[in-house]
């Protein structure tokens, strides 16, 4: 891994990404990029202004945007998006208007193993951390929890779900996720890729998983990393008002000026 050795000037990423080869997909993180961190997931709002510099994207001719992110639709969906950006959550295992595929038997009783999993951990790490539930995940989060127990506590059930039979675990900002199926954000830039015929892509992430969307990208394409965490991204921005500049930069160059 490589470190972006500072943070970049939004107005003049913007205008890089402008003069990447269109079709052009924007893919983006919400949790620390669109929307300010906080404590509780369900307290998470998008910045104001991100709804319509994102409407301004979606005008210009040969952009497609995509909100790539760990939550689950139904999560997504409360954020107000504009209807014309595609919701991919659950790290790429669904999509607004593609359901998640039904878990067998055995991955709901691999899920199962997981909750009972989870909810020990949460205990572990008491007042303060919470389990988040989805189709084929779960997650602890350990934010508002005490830091040496939270931590002492994601430590011991990583160790734990190594016992689990075909569970995978991805580790996040204060937050472990434990799946009962295979799911890569890398995989869903790969498919939006296809499926809106992009000829270069941006993505924009904050959080570990967004490092396997960097991955997946090409010489052609661009990474931006927000945040100081180590990052194999070329570019880094500092926080969510700075991608909302970036954004707007980026709008104003493809002909979609306020």
């Amino acid at each position: 891994m490589t470190l972006a050795p500072e943070y970049h000037d939004p107005t003049k990423l913007g205008i890089e990404v402008a003069g990447c080869e269109q079709p052009l997909l924007i893919g983006l993180d919400i949790d620390g990029v669109l929307a300010p961190l906080v404590d509780h997931a369900d307290d998470a709002r998008l910045l104001n202004g991100i709804a319509d510099v994102l409407n301004r994207l979606l005008a210009a001719d040969g952009v497609t945007v995509a909100a790539v992110s760990g939550r689950a639709v139904s999560s997504m969906r409360t954020f107000g998006f504009p209807a014309a950006v595609r919701l991919v959550g659950s790290h790429g295992m669904e999509e607004d208007g593609r359901p998640l595929e039904p878990l067998d038997d055995a991955e709901r009783a691999r899920l199962d193993q997981l909750i009972e999993l989870a909810g020990a951990a949460a205990n572990a790490a008491g007042n303060g951390a919470w389990v988040e539930h989805k189709q084929a995940s779960v997650a602890v989060h350990i934010r508002e929890a005490d830091t040496a127990l939270g931590r002492a506590a994601l430590a011991a059930l990583a160790i734990a779900i190594q016992d689990v039979d075909g569970a995978s675990v991805k580790p996040g900002s204060n937050v472990l996720e434990l799946f009962t199926r295979h799911a890569s954000k890398g995989s869903a830039v790969e498919r939006l890729r296809s499926e809106s015929g992009a000829r270069s892509v941006t993505f924009v992430g904050d959080d570990l998983t967004d490092e396997e969307a960097f991955a997946a990208l090409s010489e052609a394409d661009i990474s931006i990393k927000v945040g100081p965490a180590t990052t194999i991204a070329q570019f880094r921005l500092a926080t969510p008002e700075h991608v909302l500049e970036f954004l707007s930069a980026l709008a104003d160059c493809l002909g979609e000026p306020v």
